[in-house]
């Protein structure tokens, strides 16, 4: 669901989610200690610098200069405005900005060493162009999906604690055995090359690599 790959904790994953569902704008990015941050864009314009009175101040950063970039909704539509104000410049999607780009749905904006993923779940929430370009993602039956939906359902409630369900709560939820999630469990952590983590975060890495690649979207949950 961002340009660099983390493994998320339940509690990050409950978070994000919410603000998927949220369906407004935002950006996605983690800090000088590696803690997740979301910013919900409002308004119509916000700044971007290291200085601590900026809206998204990236303070961890020493190559973001001090008032470093905006960002500013036009159109219909969230910019990222650059026009010489940087040092080192700012780039999406690893092209350099000269003057205003228009943001796209899970567009990634560096600034400085620091990425944030551009999310506007409303917009992007008929894309799925990740899970059709990957065979092995298509590739899920309809019985790895429900249990998808089973696993990254209670991470997106807003009460939640953000904790997976264990296979037998899976089992319980969708009326089959233990056993049989076991199976498709096996199955779909190896569909999605997740690494081999302590099991909570193991299970929450898989709902968010679902969620990434456009199998299990939170209209689904």
């Amino acid at each position: 669901m961002t340009g660099a790959s983390h493994d998320w904790t339940p509690t990050e994953l409950a978070a994000l989610l919410a603000a998927e569902r949220e369906g407004g704008p935002f950006l996605l990015l983690r800090d000088g200690d590696g803690q997740q941050r979301l910013l919900e864009l409002t308004g119509e314009r916000l700044t971007v610098g290291r200085e601590e009175g900026s809206d998204l101040a990236l303070t961890w950063d020493a190559e973001v200069s001090r008032l470093h970039a905006l960002l500013e909704h036009l159109g219909g539509s969230w910019t990222v405005v650059d026009d010489g104000l940087s040092r080192n410049g700012t780039l999406v999607n690893g092209v350099r900005v000269h003057g205003r780009r228009r943001l796209g749905d899970r567009d990634v904006i560096r600034f400085g060493v620091t990425e944030a993923t551009f999310r506007d779940p409303a917009k992007g929430a008929e894309e799925t162009a990740a899970a059709a370009g990957d065979p092995a993602l298509a590739a899920v039956t309809p019985a790895q999906r429900r249990v998808l939906v089973a696993l990254c359902r209670p991470l997106a409630e807003p009460d939640g604690h953000g904790v997976p369900p264990s296979n037998a709560e899976v089992a319980a939820s969708l009326a089959v055995s233990v056993e049989a999630v076991r199976s498709h469990m096996k199955t779909l952590f190896r569909i999605f090359e997740v690494p081999d983590l302590p099991q909570n975060r193991k299970r929450a890495e898989l709902a968010r690599r679902a969620l990434a690649a456009g199998v299990i979207l939170p209209r689904d949950l």
